[in-house]
C-alpha cells in the first residue's frame, strides 16, 4: 500500500501531461473526471497546501487588489473580477464579502483543503488560489489578473503555506441527503402560514428546515400565488428583457459553501452549444440551459414589500442559479423586474419547456 501511495502521484501526474497534451483547452474538472480523482487531488498534484484558515486568508485577498473570483456548481459558472472589500470573515462557520463588485456569502464549515497553484497558459503564467470542500469539490476559487499584486500574492502564499501538508488530500464524501418527507407529512397550512408571515428572504431556509420541507417541495405545496412554475427557458427570456432595457438585476450562483452575486445590467448574451451565457466586463455567467428541470418565480414577504425571484433547479432538486431585481435591505422591488418575471409563461404553456 505505501508503494501505490508513493507512485500514485507520480503516475497521475504523467496521465495528466498525456491528457493535457491530447486535449490542451481541457479544464481541470473535466481532467479530473477522465481521470478518476476529484479536483482537488487533482490541483494537489502541482498546487502548494495552504493552511485551512479562513480568517487569514481573507484578511489578505484585499491586498491581492483586482482579482478574478469563481463559483460554481455543477451547470452554473460565476465569475467576477473586483476587489475585496469589507470583508467579515472571522473564525465562525459563516462569512461575508459585500464590496462593490465581490459579493460572497461564506458557509465555511464546507471549506477543508486549499492551494496556491501556478500553470502555464498561452498566455503566460497563471495564478490562483483554489478552495475545495472535503470530497474535493471547488467551492471557491480567486485568480489574479493582469492588476493584481503578484508580490502580495507570493507574500500571502509564503504566510500560509502548509509545510505539514504532502501528497494527495484526504477526501471523503458526504452523507447522502436525507429522503425527503412525504407530501402528506407535511403541516402544509402551518407552512403557508409561516410563509406568509416571513420579513426577510433571509429566514427562508430556516422556514424550511422548521417544517422538515426540500426546496422544490416546498415550492410546490406553497400555492401558485407564492410560487408558480414557468418556462425552463425563462432565464433566457429574463437575461435577454433585462439586457434589452437596461434593467439592473442580481444573478446568484452557489454550491454548499458559497454564494457569489452580481448586481448590476447584463448586455451581452451569447450562446454557445448548451450554454447560455453573459459575457460583459467584470461579469461572466455560463449557464448549462439544458440541465433546468424547473424554473420557479417565487414571492416572498418582507418588511419591505414583496420580493420576486427565478429560481432555477436540476431533476434532483438541486439549485442552479437565482435572479432577482438590484435591490438593497430598505428598498421597495423595482416594478420593472417585477412586470419581467409576471409576463413569464407557465410551465406547460404552449412554447415552454416543462
Amino acid at each position: 500500500m505505501q508503494a501505490e501511495a508513493t507512485t500514485r502521484p507520480d503516475d497521475l501526474r504523467r496521465r495528466l501531461a498525456e491528457l493535457r497534451a491530447a486535449e490542451p483547452g481541457l479544464r481541470a474538472r473535466d481532467a479530473a473526471s477522465r481521470l478518476g480523482i476529484t479536483e482537488a487531488e487533482l490541483v494537489a498534484l502541482s498546487g502548494r497546501p495552504l493552511r485551512a484558515d479562513w480568517g487569514a486568508l481573507f484578511r489578505r485577498l484585499p491586498e491581492l487588489g483586482e482579482v478574478m473570483v469563481l463559483t460554481r456548481n455543477e451547470w452554473a459558472v460565476h465569475e467576477k473580477t473586483g476587489r475585496y472589500e469589507d470583508v467579515q470573515v472571522s473564525d465562525g462557520p459563516v462569512g461575508l464579502v459585500v464590496g462593490e463588485a465581490i459579493d460572497l456569502r461564506l458557509f465555511l464549515t464546507r471549506w477543508r483543503h486549499a492551494y496556491a497553484v501556478t500553470e502555464t497558459t498561452k498566455a503566460g503564467e497563471r495564478h490562483s488560489i483554489q478552495v475545495f470542500d472535503r470530497d474535493g469539490t471547488a467551492v471557491h476559487k480567486v485568480y489574479l489578473t493582469n492588476r493584481s499584486d503578484r508580490d502580495a500574492f507570493a507574500r500571502l502564499v509564503e504566510a500560509l503555506h502548509d509545510s505539514d501538508v504532502t501528497g494527495l488530500p484526504e477526501v471523503e464524501p458526504w452523507p447522502a441527503a436525507a429522503s425527503p418527507e412525504p407530501d402528506a407529512a407535511i403541516d402544509v397550512p402551518g407552512f403557508v402560514a409561516a410563509w406568509d408571515a416571513l420579513e426577510d428572504t433571509h429566514d427562508f431556509h430556516g422556514l424550511l428546515r422548521r417544517f422538515r420541507v426540500q426546496r422544490v417541495q416546498g415550492l410546490r405545496l406553497a400555492g401558485r400565488e407564492r410560487a408558480t412554475p414557468v418556462a425552463a427557458d425563462s432565464v433566457r427570456r429574463v437575461l435577454t428583457g433585462a439586457a434589452e432595457t437596461g434593467l439592473p438585476i442580481m444573478v446568484f450562483v452557489g454550491n454548499a459553501g458559497c454564494i457569489q452575486i452580481h448586481t448590476g445590467p447584463v448586455r451581452k448574451l451569447v450562446e454557445t452549444g448548451p450554454w447560455y451565457n453573459v459575457l460583459d466586463p467584470g461579469f461572466n455567467l455560463h449557464l448549462r440551459e439544458d440541465a433546468i428541470a424547473t424554473a420557479w418565480v417565487v414571492r416572498k414577504p418582507t418588511r419591505d414589500g414583496t420580493v420576486t425571484a427565478l429560481e432555477l433547479f436540476d431533476d434532483a432538486g438541486r439549485p442552479i442559479a437565482a435572479l432577482f431585481g438590484k435591490r438593497k435591505p430598505g428598498e421597495a422591488e423595482d416594478l420593472g423586474w417585477r412586470r419581467l418575471v409576471e409576463s413569464l409563461p407557465t410551465a406547460g404553456e404552449v412554447g415552454a419547456c416543462a
